[in-house]
C-alpha cells in the first residue's frame, strides 16, 4: 500500500533525528483462519492474565535522549513487540513490552519448551555475559498458567541506542507450552523494581536513574490491525517513546494521573472511577476493589465480577458464557457496545471494534472485557489489583507513563494515529 504524502511526512516524523521512536509490531492469534474467534486461545490468556495477577487456580550511553522504538503488531491486537539487543556482538529479539511485570528474560539455545520458530540467545557467542550467582540453582518467574526458569545473567542490552552494559536479567533454559510463540522471543517488564522475581533493576529505571532519558517518561501509540483483513501475522504495531512523547500521534493536553499512594509502587496503578455504556454510567465496585493496573503486555480488559456484570446489564441481549468460558459474556453481533472508562478524569471512549472480539456463532460475538475475578475477595487487599486494562483499551488513547511523579497519562489520538475512537491507520506491512 503506498500512502499518502502527507501521511508519509508524518510516519517520517516518528523517526526524526531529534526524537527517534521505536516502532511496535503487534501479532495476534486470537483468530481462527475462518475469521471467527478462537475461544480456546481467548480464554487461555485469560486463565494466564489471572493467575499473572492472583486470581488463577496457581497463583554507550545517550545522556537524555528521547527515542522512538518501532512496535510490532503480532497477530491482530494479541500483543506488541519491541526489539532489544543483547550480547556483543548484538543479538536482536523481539520482546514483548509489558507495564504489568518488571523482569527481562530471553530463551538459551537448547531451552525446554521453546518451538522451532523461537529465537534464542546462544551466550557462547557473546563476549560480555556474566552469570550472576544466586546461591540457589534456577531461578523461576510465574506468570500464571505458565512460568519459565532459568539463570541468572549480567549482560549488555540495548533498545533504540540506549545502552546498560551490566543488565541483570534471566536466561531462560525452560519454558512453559504456549507460554511465548512464534516471533516473540521474551518480556521486558516496564514496571517497577519491588515487582521482579530477579532482584533486577528494569531496563527503563536504569536509564532513567543515570540520566540517559530527557524525561523520565515512557509513551505508546499502538495500532489496530483486527480490522484489516490484510494484516498478517507481524505488522506494524505503533511506536514505544522511551524518554518522553511523540507529539505527533496525540492532540490536546495529556491528562496526568497520580498513581495510587501509601504504597511501594509495583504496578502502574489508577483507581477506576467511572464506566458508561452506550452513555449511561454502570455501578462498579469502589475503594480497593477499583484499583486498576494499566497493563501494556495485556490483550484484553479484566475486572472484578460486579463491574463486569454490570457492564454487560447495560448491552441488550447479552449473555454469560459457561464451563470453561465462565467469565465471558457474548452480545448480539449487530449490537454496538460503545464503553467509556474513567480514572478520575475525563471518560476515555472504547472503540466497538474492540469490545467486539468476533463471532462465536448464532449471532453472538465475544465481548473484550471479561471477569478477572470469579468472586474472588482478593482484590480486598490493599495494593492488589481487581481490573487490569489491557489493549483493549490502551489501543484507543495515546498512554504516557511518568516515573516522578508516579503517575500516568492519557491523550486523544491525533489524525495521523487514526483519532480517538476511530479505526488505526493500516500502516505498510513489515518485513519479516
Amino acid at each position: 500500500m503506498i500512502l499518502p504524502s502527507f501521511l508519509s511526512l508524518v510516519l517520517a516524523s516518528v523517526v526524526a533525528a531529534e526524537s527517534i521512536h521505536i516502532p511496535l509490531t503487534r501479532r495476534n492469534p486470537l483468530l481462527a483462519r475462518d475469521g471467527s474467534v478462537d475461544l480456546n486461545k481467548v480464554f487461555n490468556a485469560a486463565e494466564r492474565l489471572r493467575g499473572k495477577y492472583g486470581y488463577g487456580s496457581t497463583p554507550s550511553k545517550r545522556q537524555g535522549q528521547t527515542v522512538g522504538i518501532p512496535v510490532i503488531n503480532q497477530g491482530q491486537d494479541s500483543s506488541y513487540l519491541g526489539n532489544v539487543q543483547i550480547g556483543t556482538p548484538p543479538q536482536t529479539f523481539s520482546v514483548v513490552l509489558d507495564t504489568g511485570s518488571s523482569d527481562l528474560w530471553v530463551p538459551s539455545t537448547g531451552c525446554a519448551g521453546c518451538d522451532s520458530e523461537t529465537p534464542t540467545f546462544d551466550p557462547s557467542k557473546s563476549s560480555s555475559v556474566k552469570q550472576v550467582a544466586t546461591g540457589g540453582g534456577d531461578i523461576t518467574i510465574r506468570y500464571g498458567s505458565g512460568e519459565v526458569s532459568g539463570t541468572i545473567i549480567q549482560e549488555t542490552v540495548s533498545m533504540g541506542g540506549f545502552v546498560n552494559t551490566a543488565q541483570t536479567m534471566l536466561l531462560a533454559t525452560t519454558l512453559s507450552d504456549g507460554l511465548i510463540n512464534g516471533a516473540t522471543a521474551g518480556i521486558m517488564g516496564l514496571a517497577f523494581p519491588a515487582l521482579t522475581s530477579t532482584r533486577s533493576t528494569p531496563f527503563w529505571v536504569v536509564l532513567a536513574n543515570a540520566g540517559q532519558l530527557a524525561s523520565e517518561e515512557m509513551s505508546f501509540f499502538f495500532t489496530r490491525q483486527s480490522t484489516n483483513p490484510a494484516a498478517g501475522d507481524l505488522s506494524p504495531g505503533g511506536v514505544f517513546t522511551l524518554g518522553g512523547t511523540n507529539s505527533s500521534l496525540f492532540t490536546g493536553d495529556i491528562e496526568f494521573l497520580d498513581l495510587i499512594a501509601g504504597t511501594q509502587p509495583t504496578f502502574w496503578l489508577l483507581r477506576m472511577s467511572e464506566i458508561t455504556v452506550n452513555g449511561k454510567a454502570v455501578q462498579i465496585p469502589t475503594g480497593n476493589a477499583a484499583l486498576s493496573a494499566i497493563d501494556t503486555g495485556t490483550t484484553l480488559v479484566g475486572g472484578p465480577s460486579a463491574g463486569v456484570q454490570a457492564i454487560y446489564d447495560a448491552i441488550p441481549g447479552s449473555e454469560p458464557l459457561d464451563g470453561q468460558q465462565k467469565g465471558f459474556f457474548a452480545f448480539p453481533c449487530n449490537t454496538k457496545a460503545q464503553v467509556t472508562f474513567s480514572f478520575g478524569g475525563k471518560a476515555w471512549p472504547i472503540d466497538v471494534n474492540d469490545m467486539n472480539l468476533g463471532s462465536i456463532g448464532q449471532g453472538f460475538c465475544l465481548g473484550g472485557i471479561f471477569d478477572l475475578t470469579l468472586g474472588s475477595s482478593l482484590g480486598d487487599s490493599p495494593g492488589n489489583p481487581t481490573w487490569v486494562v489491557g489493549d483493549t483499551f490502551l489501543k484507543n488513547v495515546y498512554s504516557v507513563f511518568r516515573n516522578t511523579p508516579p503517575s500516568i497519562g492519557f491523550a486523544h489520538l491525533s489524525t495521523a494515529a487514526g483519532g480517538s475512537g476511530k479505526h488505526h491507520i493500516f500502516l505498510p506491512k513489515l518485513s519479516q
